[in-house]
């Protein structure tokens, strides 16, 4: 029985009249029950690794979920891949998101310069498919390699929803080993977006890339910049960290970065020479989408996309991106 002067809580210590949760004390039984209007696969049970969807009643006694834990299960890979699984990709989100904008210009431009019909595309590192789905459904084969199984399962279940499962082929491996995994000269365009800064060797998988590519093929390469960087943590305040970027010989702040090295346009430009491609253009990715207020951002998308349409290949804009963006040719024609 509940004691006489206190009032009824739930489990959570919150009285149980503003439980938020929907959950109840029930009188005189010292244990919450579900309200009758609380649909039932939104029900908690506490077991010894922690709380656990029970939707079937089957899990133990249902509790008052804390304040933080929805965030703390979309934090969750599995959470993640499900959210990113259900987003639509027939939006015009990524061709007009002032995030890729530059990107998929350069790209649509290329793949229109090689001509009708669909093409081969290779996305290396292509996780679930923000590239690879919106490029099936333009019409194109594409192959995504990614050492991740939770990712590739991701990419099946995207392109099965949008409707181009028949376009998209997913491959387990890692970049440095692509030449065991597709036959060389066989892609019109490879792929290498964020990989060459998280790799073991990343000139080795530029070569496997390049090798992958037919005569007259180009390659896409997008790579953290090293200044943008630099420039970001130093207007934060984070003088030390813009210091030891500034230098480390890799662009790194320090053992616990989570990237590699950084590149600035001469050493990408020198990396893609080095695996026998030609250098046709460099653009800068998010001059200024990383420096403005998303509010900003948001309200008027359309002329942030222009502005940084224009900024993307202007000195000194361009060298100061978050990303660098490398268009390179196979020598050879098709």
């Amino acid at each position: 029985m509940a004691r006489p002067g206190r009032s009824l809580k739930c489990r959570q210590g919150r009285p149980a009249s503003t439980c938020r949760c929907r959950i109840r004390r029930r009188p005189g039984s010292g244990r919450c029950v579900r309200s009758p209007s609380t649909p039932t696969a939104t029900r908690w049970s506490r077991r010894s690794s922690g709380r656990t969807p029970s939707g079937d009643g089957r899990g133990g006694r249902p509790v008052c979920p804390s304040p933080g834990l929805s965030r703390r299960r979309a934090d969750r890979p599995t959470a993640r891949l499900a959210l990113v699984e259900h987003t639509s990709t027939r939006s015009a989100g990524p061709h007009t998101s002032p995030r890729t904008a530059v990107l998929w210009d350069v790209l649509t431009a290329e793949l229109d310069r090689q001509g009708a019909g669909p093409l081969v595309v290779i996305d290396v590192g292509g996780g679930t498919g923000g590239f690879a789905v919106p490029l099936a459904e333009a019409g194109h084969q594409v192959t995504v390699v990614d050492p991740s199984p939770d990712a590739l399962a991701a990419l099946t279940r995207r392109a099965a929803d949008a409707g181009v499962a028949e376009r998209v082929r997913a491959l387990q491996g890692d970049g440095d080993r692509l030449a065991e995994l597709v036959a060389p000269g066989a892609a019109d365009m490879v792929l290498c977006h964020s990989l060459l800064e998280v790799v073991d060797e990343p000139a080795e998988v530029l070569r496997s890339v390049a090798a992958a590519l037919r005569p007259g093929g180009v390659a896409s390469v997008l790579v953290a910049n090293r200044a943008s960087a630099l420039l970001t943590r130093a207007a934060n305040g984070h003088l030390a960290a813009a210091a030891a970027l500034l230098d480390d010989p890799d662009g790194r702040v320090d053992a616990r970065d989570t990237l590699r090295r950084r590149f600035d346009p001469a050493t990408a430009a020198a990396l893609v020479a080095g695996a026998g491609l030609t250098l046709e253009a460099i653009h800068g990715v998010r001059v200024l989408y990383d420096l403005i207020p998303a509010s900003l951002a948001e309200a008027d998308p359309a002329a942030l996309v222009t502005l940084e349409a224009r900024l993307s290949q202007q000195l000194p804009y361009r060298d100061i991106a978050a990303q660098l963006h490398l268009l390179a040719r196979r020598s050879g024609e098709r």
